[in-house]
């Protein structure tokens, strides 16, 4: 009897997902595949797969709309998107959407193995995390702000409010570390992960929509603040109750 975890791929090339498995398998992992995109998206939702690989260019349904009808689910599940290489705005989008990271293709097999591994890396510490018996640090909460790190959920005055795994990264890094301020760069390092050099835009674009999540008024914002040509802070509690 097969114990072993599948990762699933949502690919239509059939020699792309044929290589993957070879190289997987090393890895102790076995494949499930999907070869469309609404094919690939009811698998996702039913299972829990330890990674999706998931190419943005397939039939019946692409890969960004599978990335966030996953995510519109709740499903924190990692997702390694595939894009062509012309298609800068796919990168960006993925990553908004909630991708985990993203290769271009044509790609080396030996940098997906490590992209697959650092993944699966990001996992394993961030599970060790909610399972260290340290438990001092639950939850984060800054007056009606309120963030449970151990169930990912966030609520203002009681009532929650739904963010992206992203989203949530971001915020939890600026809730652990009030009053630091972080440049765009920096941010992307430490919520998106090296390789995202130069996507500031990125940035910039969640610190939007946080703003209009958590902000009482997001042109004025009290948690997210903008210190202009060097980055963003978190308000500290001092800020909070001045």
């Amino acid at each position: 009897m097969n114990t072993r975890e599948e990762v699933l791929i949502i690919e239509d090339d059939h020699n792309i997902a044929d290589l993957v498995e070879i190289h997987l398998k090393d890895l102790n992992y076995d494949l499930d595949r999907a070869t469309d995109g609404i094919d690939g998206l009811q698998k996702a939702l039913n299972r829990d797969y330890p990674l999706i690989i998931l190419d943005v260019m397939l039939p019946k349904m692409n890969g960004l709309e599978v990335c966030k009808a996953i995510r519109a689910e709740k499903k924190h599940t990692p997702i390694l998107m595939l894009t062509a290489k012309s298609e800068e705005l796919d990168k960006v989008l993925g990553l908004e959407l909630g991708a985990d990271d993203y290769m271009t293709k044509p790609f080396s097999i030996r940098e997906l193995v490590a992209r697959v591994k650092a993944i699966f890396r990001r996992v394993e510490v961030e599970k060790s995390k909610n399972n260290g018996s340290d438990t001092s640090e639950e939850s984060l909460v800054f007056g009606p702000l309120a963030i449970d790190l151990t169930k990912r959920r966030v609520s203002m005055n009681g009532k929650a409010i739904e963010l992206t795994a992203k989203e949530f990264d971001l915020l939890t890094l600026f809730a652990k570390n009030p009053g630091r301020t972080y440049s765009r760069q920096k941010l992307l390092d430490l919520v998106w992960g090296y390789q995202f050099s130069g996507y500031d835009h990125t940035v910039n674009s969640h610190i939007n929509r946080l703003r209009n999540k958590i902000e009482v008024d997001p042109s004025n914002p009290q948690y997210i603040r903008t210190l202009w040509g060097v980055g963003y802070r978190f308000m500290d509690v001092e800020e909070l109750h001045s």
